[in-house]
């Protein structure tokens, strides 16, 4: 369950990095910043070895927001930052090198550009984005930096979707979307998750082309293991890595074992899961820092209520190399590592969204001097 924070008035004393807003705010809740529910997990009652790293920034605290799950592009030459809002039915956009926040886009509603429990976003060529929005039950694509709506897809199939990852297929894009369907509620009001044999449709593949001076999408077909051992009980982060033809996929679902489930890009389980030992809250975002050698890391958040523990895993063996917290970093969602650099950011960043407030920023040379990682080639 995840802690409601109210107003940035008091956020300064718990959060001491975040800029405050002047966006108004919801309602004050009913619990202060530093209390927690009683099943929250919470690193400070857990001995899960991690080496501490001072985020670069936090963007400004809107908790009426919800921020759930970030992405960047680079637009003439400058690092732009984009997160959903899910609960103001937006996205917002920030300067990914400060974290200053520039705009929002979107609202309420189902028509094109318009957003309903906006969730897993993704940029890809620093020229389109694609959106999850889990209540309208499709993704869009726009166009960056104008945020124009290009298209929509998915109304037909998708039921809960959360996450996505996307890739070039051809003059367009694969686009491989989660769903956590349920097999609806208990008496107590909670997800049913469906018997073993109803997961084989986790995960969805889409095919994006260009066609007639526009973009049309079709669905690809579905994936999901059926066993108890490769099953998906509750999905939502996934992403690939091509050279290896590996696909991670979280399992969120904690009574099972929440960890990372390692997919083939065809959609097979490998057998393999990554994480078993680390994990200890709940397996979130994953990214990926490629290297240009082929070398690399996984980057992939544990989700604790008062500072979300971020494991590595080696690319290639995915053996565990270290683990790492914030300072203030807690309740991450998405991630998203962009391996580009710039001035600010010569190595690259990684960005995390933040206790629903905003999203964390962390420079990659911080992160690597901290767990003694080698130089990542470019």
């Amino acid at each position: 369950m995840k802690l409601r924070l109210p107003s940035c008035l008091w956020l300064a004393a718990v959060l001491p990095l975040a800029a405050c807003s002047s966006t108004p705010t919801a309602a004050a809740p009913d619990r202060e910043p530093d209390q927690y529910e009683a099943d929250d997990v919470l690193l400070r009652d857990h001995q899960v070895p991690h080496v501490v790293v001072k985020e670069a920034f936090l963007t400004p605290a809107t908790p009426e927001d919800n921020i759930d799950s970030p992405a960047s592009w680079i637009q003439d030459g400058k690092r732009m930052l984009v997160a959903s809002a899910k609960a103001t039915d937006r996205l917002v956009v920030y300067d990914g090198d400060s974290g200053r926040r520039l705009r929002t886009v979107g609202g309420p509603g189902d028509g094109p550009g318009q957003l309903s429990r906006p969730n897993g976003v993704a940029t890809v060529d620093d020229r389109y984005l694609f959106v999850v929005e889990r209540d309208n039950r499709r993704v869009q694509m726009f166009s960056l930096p104008d945020f124009a709506p290009l298209l929509s897809f998915g109304q037909d199939g998708l039921q809960q979707p959360y996450g996505l990852w996307v890739r070039h297929r051809g003059q367009g894009y694969e686009v491989l979307v989660s769903d956590a369907y349920m097999a609806g509620e208990d008496a107590q009001g909670d997800d049913i998750v469906p018997p073993l044999d109803q997961l084989d449709r986790r995960f969805r593949r889409y095919e994006v082309v260009p066609q007639d001076g526009g973009w049309a999408a079709r669905a690809a077909g579905t994936f999901g293991d059926t066993s108890a051992a490769g099953a998906i009980r509750v999905p939502e982060s996934l992403f690939g890595d091509e050279a290896n033809d590996r696909l991670l996929v979280a399992e969120e679902d904690v009574p099972t074992g929440t960890r990372l489930r390692e997919y083939d890009l065809q959609g097979r389980y490998r057998g393999r899961d990554v994480g078993a030992g680390q994990y200890v809250a709940q397996a979130e975002g994953i990214a990926l820092m490629a290297c240009a050698d082929g070398q690399g890391w996984w980057v992939a958040s544990d989700q604790f209520a008062d500072r979300t523990v971020f494991h590595l895993f080696d690319r290639n063996s995915l053996e565990h190399a270290g683990s790492f917290a914030g300072q203030a970093t807690g309740l991450t969602d998405g991630v998203w590592l962009d391996p580009r650099g710039d001035a600010r950011f010569p190595q690259g960043v990684f960005y995390a969204s933040h206790l629903d407030l905003g999203v964390a920023a962390f420079d990659w040379r911080d992160i690597a001097a901290a767990l003694k990682l080698p130089a990542c080639a470019r």
